[in-house]
């Protein structure tokens, strides 16, 4: 049976009393396109350094495609490679000699060199290649990060906030970038913020709240089994909303209201009607599916706050 590319079993993890991961248990496949997601604290790092084996998990157990992240790192950390939030780097190196001297912490010698030519090539950064760090922008740098993960060739990719701060041009880049790699058979995994990336990116999802996980599902299935669609308004007039209106408003700006209507239960025409029956005229109407941003939302809002 094919091992998984990241086999996670029941990973807890504790700093003194308090629990980053509650027994955390799910499998990524090799090839997939893997989104983990979830709001500021809610694990996701913790996770990542543990896969990474920069930390112990408390209990439980973590392997890469087989290899268990802690009696077997050597092995586990050859086939992987992490993309730190952080942009981590030493300042004095021109990035050429950085990516080989990385290549050499795998043993990877002189004839991964041209491989390290064609990274920087493929991430726009072959006229930076005597550059040092300190002299990059951070979007520069941010690519000489994805670099230096993949220099030793590992078939498991972690991208953690790849997209964090740069620019509208350098993501593209970098998505362009990854999708060649999930084509050419590379299984990744990406944490981002900005959930309309997981959406065009990402073929199953996990979502962590709190040290747990809330879903782990088909990026489809999870989009289409939640019964609410999106119903946007263009208001004139001085009415006033009525209750049964008011309560399922989402958003207001200006003279646009967007209401969250649960199929089955609330109807647009009806809500059409309610909302001319109380004096207003209506100049525009869009409809609008859920997308994972909502859906997110959903999973992750406390019960009694505000979403």
């Amino acid at each position: 049976m094919t091992d998984p590319a990241i086999r996670i079993h029941d990973v807890v993890k504790k700093f003194g009393d308090f629990s980053a991961l509650k027994g955390v248990s799910f499998d990524i496949q090799q090839g997939e396109f893997f989104g983990l997601l979830g709001p500021n604290g809610a694990g996701k790092s913790t996770l990542i350094h543990t896969i990474a084996g920069l930390t112990r998990a408390s209990a439980g157990q973590v392997a890469v495609l087989g290899h268990d992240v802690q009696s077997e790192y050597r092995q586990a950390r050859r086939k992987l490679g992490v993309v730190p939030q952080e942009l981590v780097y030493d300042p004095f190196f021109p990035v050429i000699d950085l990516l080989r001297l990385q290549a050499g912490y795998y043993g990877c010698g002189r004839d991964y060199w041209p491989w390290i030519d064609e990274l920087l090539d493929q991430l726009e950064l072959s006229d930076k290649r005597e550059s040092s760090m300190r002299a990059l922008s951070g979007g520069m740098k941010r690519r000489v990060l994805i670099a230096q993960a993949l220099v030793h060739k590992p078939p498991v990719l972690i991208l953690d906030e790849p997209t964090a701060g740069v620019d509208v041009e350098l993501r593209r880049t970098l998505w362009r970038f990854t999708r060649n790699l999930h084509a050419s058979g590379h299984t990744i995994v990406l944490t981002t913020h900005y959930l309309e990336e997981a959406e065009s990116l990402c073929d199953r999802i996990a979502i962590l709240n709190h040290g747990e996980l809330k879903v782990l599902e088909d990026k489809k299935s999870l989009l289409g089994r939640h019964p609410f669609r999106f119903l946007r308004l263009r208001l004139t007039g001085e009415g006033s909303l009525p209750d049964s209106v008011r309560e399922l408003v989402v958003d207001e700006q200006d003279d646009e209201i967007e209401l969250r209507l649960e199929q089955g239960r609330h109807y647009i025409a009806d809500t059409l009607e309610a909302v001319r029956n109380a004096g207003f005229r209506i100049g525009d109407v869009k409809t609008r599916e859920p997308s994972l941003e909502d859906i997110f939302v959903e999973l992750t809002s406390d019960k009694g706050e505000p979403a």
